[in-house]
């Protein structure tokens, strides 16, 4: 009886380990994509840009990437309660106002936020670009965002051409040099 109670325990102990390493796999396998995504922007490459489909921040329908194929896109991934976020969201609105005439659409991805605390965050800061909810910031880890601010350049194509971590104005020429590559590639 004794021996059969060890041996249910190692079995249990045995399982147990085997779920884990089975979790951590399908973990890091499953965020790779994204990861990839940012490493191959960064080296120069010019990865071609997930779609997805979310809901639009305030709830009037939804927004697609695919349906801004033709545009040049700053997806700008941020949260209500980020700091940085704060900081640089007059100039992503600047950069909206001056270059969507010519063709670019400055898309918020709020991820992991309070609807109602986005929306203040939206009217507070005078945010007039299209914004959408990432909830549980799947559509971010798709990308490989790992935090608030980071910014994705994508070209008229769907590529990713320029990636940002952290405030746009900790760099203030790199969001000007980040749209002309969106805009002209």
């Amino acid at each position: 009886m004794r021996l059969r109670g060890k041996h249910a325990l190692v079995v249990a102990v045995v399982c147990l380990v085997a779920a884990f390493v089975g979790l951590l796999a399908w973990r890091l396998t499953s965020g790779e994509s994204g990861k990839g995504l940012v490493a191959a922007t960064l080296r120069g490459d010019r990865p071609a840009a997930p779609d997805f489909k979310l809901p639009r921040l305030g709830g009037d329908g939804t927004t697609s990437l695919s349906s801004l194929r033709g545009k040049a896109v700053v997806l700008n991934v941020w949260a209500s309660w980020c700091v940085p976020c704060r900081t640089e969201a007059p100039a992503l609105q600047r950069a909206y106002q001056r270059w969507h005439g010519r063709g670019l659409v400055v898309l918020g991805v709020d991820q992991q936020d309070v609807e109602g605390d986005a929306l203040a965050f939206v009217r507070q800061h005078g945010i007039t670009y299209p914004s959408v909810r990432d909830g549980d910031g799947t559509v971010a880890g798709r990308y490989g965002a790992t935090g608030v601010p980071e910014t994705f350049f994508i070209d008229r194509q769907g590529r990713i051409v320029a990636y940002f971590s952290g405030p746009l104005n900790q760099d203030p020429g790199a969001l000007e040099r980040s749209i002309q590559l969106a805009l002209t590639s």
